[in-house]
């Protein structure tokens, strides 16, 4: 029989001896206190770090969302942007201008003939002079440049041969007149200039 056993024995027969049985309850107990409350903690800490898990993996949702709807949003305005390019784009606004260019031009060569007539006349021509300055700067402020090839030899990639005439006194294919003015955007031809180009003599 062991000690404990005698302990116990002891304890039964003897009430006074009794105590040790209520030490071992005790001790019994504590240890049953101390084991739920380890096992509790670990259990509330879990329970935390899930629910901030739970809540960073929200937020980073929610900031996925935004970030997709505002690459959206971009490639929406991209596409809009680039449209509107393609649509409204220089060239095209050129084209819209120059008529006003070549009616400024016009009116000033009828002025000029008239000029001497009436003193008013010299301020219309005052006026659609700086007009034309005006509008020439602005096409210069564009990178428009001019063509205007008389004398010069024909190039059939900045000028439109409105017909051919004989002459004597210019080399074939030189430009004897220019109908209408050319123009380049960026060294990239708008409107090739309309001419006149001379020819050889028939003999």
């Amino acid at each position: 029989m062991t000690a404990t056993q005698e302990n116990f024995k002891e304890s039964i027969n003897d009430p006074r001896k009794d105590t040790m049985g209520d030490s071992m309850v005790d001790t019994a107990a504590d240890q049953a206190v101390t084991a739920e409350d380890t096992e509790l903690m670990p259990y509330d800490q879990l329970q935390s770090a899930l629910q901030a898990a739970q809540a960073q993996v929200e937020e980073q949702r929610n900031q996925l969302l935004r970030t997709r709807a505002e690459m959206e949003n971009l490639r929406r305005r991209a596409e809009r942007d680039l449209e509107n390019a393609h649509k409204y784009s220089l060239e095209r606004f050129i084209n819209e201008i120059l008529p006003v260019k070549d009616s400024l031009e016009m009116g000033l060569q009828v002025v000029s003939e008239d000029a001497a007539e009436t003193v008013d006349m010299d301020k219309v021509r005052e006026g659609m002079d700086l007009t034309l300055k005006m509008m020439q700067t602005l096409l210069q402020k564009m990178a428009v440049r001019e063509i205007n090839p008389l004398g010069e030899k024909f190039n059939p990639d900045m000028h439109q041969a409105m017909m051919a005439q004989e002459a004597t006194d210019a080399e074939p294919n030189t430009v004897l007149a220019v109908y209408q003015k050319g123009y380049s955007l960026n060294d990239r031809v708008v409107r090739p200039a309309m001419v006149v180009v001379s020819k050889a003599p028939l003999s």
